[in-house]
């Protein structure tokens, strides 16, 4: 304890901050990337005019909560005020659309990732560039922006991910890690740094509309993995810690995107290796030995934080329907009288599911609570389907909802693993999916057909990642990679437990795909039926 105290005391510590989907968390680590403290604070996007967005006052207030709870948890384990860490660095959800005016006025209000209203544009651009351009992109959002002939956009001077906003804010720097940069716009893995000759065809593609910008010039700087991306200012200190006690100064890494940040929390930053992350939405990566050999509209090709080529599959919808499920029972135990704890109920029914068919006999069910690009829907009803001779118990109703949770997930990575051919050794996996031990791993082994390995640090997640991002510009050696200092100094001992797919939930996923597949038709008439 005296130890960690003197470690806080003189600063010789890591912070991470990471803006996800319905959590800002803080994680402080030291510089043995050992988990000191953390802070959170829950947040949730809102429907504005048709438009997924956070508002300013969203993001400063969640983040001033989720520190000052960081700091509240400190004094409460040691008896010390957090003044100074030896370096920081924030991550976000990746993708979306922030603009800003020279006088760095927001002009339109933040649109998430979880948007799908950029479909001509995102269709265009990939056509155009010969590459595949998501509708989450934040060059999807800006093409789409001018194709409307939206008033903002000749006013624009900057745009950004959320990432890059709070790095801007904090440090007076507009730049972006290059993973999240690879969300933006095409990355050349070669440079790092954006795709020159993608830039040139953008410029050409807009050159009637006569803007006063080139794309270059509004985009924020790409940056790999251990470079230097500022500090942060005295305001940047005060927008963070309002009470004044965090002092400037203070070495910030590049900003990242969630998905650079699992790279670094589950050391899959080399070629064949592999992460899923698996909560509210649910995307998995695979670092690639070489392009892919087609261009393929469900899947995205983005970087590790150092720039490496990666192949992700990334679905809106994950395990949002499974929790409402979960509820009900929740809400029916109460009826009987019997107070059920979270981990109880959800690993009794997790279990339970376990023992159902392998094919969930016959069920079927759709968790889309939003469009799901990877099958084609701009939205999405949650749906539940079933024949009247099905199987119909609570086990495999419980597995039918565990295994439609990867029902996307599978569909982008047959394509990458079975049509592509794209090899991989193991997927590291992180997330509440996989929070019930020998269920969440399991479905997701037999869903992929590839080992599920789970970390004991993977549940400090996408701030734990950042915080290695910071410790690792802050200590790395001369010509030292990430992929050599997470194998050597962060994950060189630890706790690994590895799930091999089992034959019979294999052929069983594989068969349930079948019925998923069919009955896409089933959800489209949901969606256009039901208003």
């Amino acid at each position: 304890m005296a130890d960690v105290k003197t470690l806080i005391a003189e600063g010789k510590t890591a912070l991470g901050i990471e803006f996800g989907s319905t959590r800002i968390k803080a994680v402080l680590t030291d510089l043995e990337h050992n988990p000191l403290a953390s802070g959170s604070h829950t947040w949730e996007n809102r429907l504005d005019n048709g438009i997924w967005t956070y508002t300013l006052d969203d993001i400063w207030s969640g983040v001033q909560d989720c520190y000052a709870d960081l700091t509240k948890d400190v004094e409460k384990q040691y008896g010390e005020k957090l003044v100074k860490v030896g370096a920081m660095g924030f991550s976000a959800m990746m993708h979306g659309y922030m603009a800003f005016n020279k006088e760095g006025e927001l002009l339109v209000p933040f649109r998430t990732w979880r948007n799908t209203i950029t479909g001509e544009a995102a269709e265009k651009l990939t056509k155009e560039l010969n590459f595949n351009i998501p509708q989450r992109w934040s060059i999807a959002h800006l093409y789409q922006a001018i194709l409307n002939g939206e008033d903002h956009v000749p006013s624009i001077d900057f745009f950004t991910t959320l990432a890059g906003y709070i790095h801007w804010q904090m440090t007076g720097e507009k730049v972006l890690g290059v993973g999240d940069a690879s969300g933006m716009f095409p990355i050349d893995s070669k440079t790092c740094d954006y795709n020159q000759d993608m830039l040139d065809k953008f410029d050409s593609l807009i050159a009637d509309k006569n803007f006063a910008w080139k794309i270059r010039d509004i985009l924020p700087k790409s940056l790999p993995a251990g470079a230097s991306a500022g500090t942060l200012t005295a305001e940047g200190a005060k927008k963070l810690d309002p009470t004044g006690t965090l002092q400037a100064g203070i070495p910030v890494c590049p900003p990242e995107g969630d998905a650079g940040t699992g790279m670094a929390a589950t050391n899959s930053v080399g070629k064949r290796t592999g992460n899923i992350s698996a909560g509210t939405s649910v995307f998995s990566m695979v670092v690639l030995e070489e392009d892919l050999k087609n261009v393929h509209p469900e899947l995205d090709l983005v970087t590790t934080p150092s720039g490496e080529a990666v192949a992700m599959v990334h679905c809106n919808n994950c395990t949002s329907d499974l929790n409402a499920w979960v509820g009900l029972f929740r809400e029916f135990a109460k009826l009987t009288g019997n107070e059920i704890d979270d981990n109880t109920l959800y690993g009794t029914l997790y279990r339970n599911a376990m023992t159902g068919d392998a094919d969930c006999g016959g069920l079927l069910a759709y968790n889309y609570f939003s469009g799901e690009s990877i099958t084609g829907f701009d939205e999405g009803r949650p749906l539940f389907v079933r024949r009247p001779d099905d199987k119909f118990n609570l086990a495999n109703f419980m597995r039918t909802h565990l295994y439609t949770s990867l029902g996307a997930l599978k569909a982008g990575n047959d394509i990458l693993l079975k049509e592509e051919g794209v090899k991989v050794d193991y997927f590291y996996g992180q997330g509440g999916f996989f929070k019930t031990k020998g269920v969440g791993d399991r479905v997701m082994a037999a869903a992929l057909n590839t080992p599920i390995k789970l970390m004991e640090t993977a549940g400090e997640g996408g701030p734990w990642g950042q915080a290695i991002l910071a410790a690792y510009m802050l200590q790395k050696e001369d010509g030292e990679s990430l992929e050599s200092y997470l194998a050597n100094k962060v994950f060189k001992s630890g706790k690994v437990e590895t799930a091999e797919p089992v034959a019979e939930d294999v052929k069983g996923f594989d068969d349930f795909m079948k019925d998923y597949m069919a009955g896409l038709a089933v959800e489209r008439a949901a969606v256009d039926s039901l208003k």
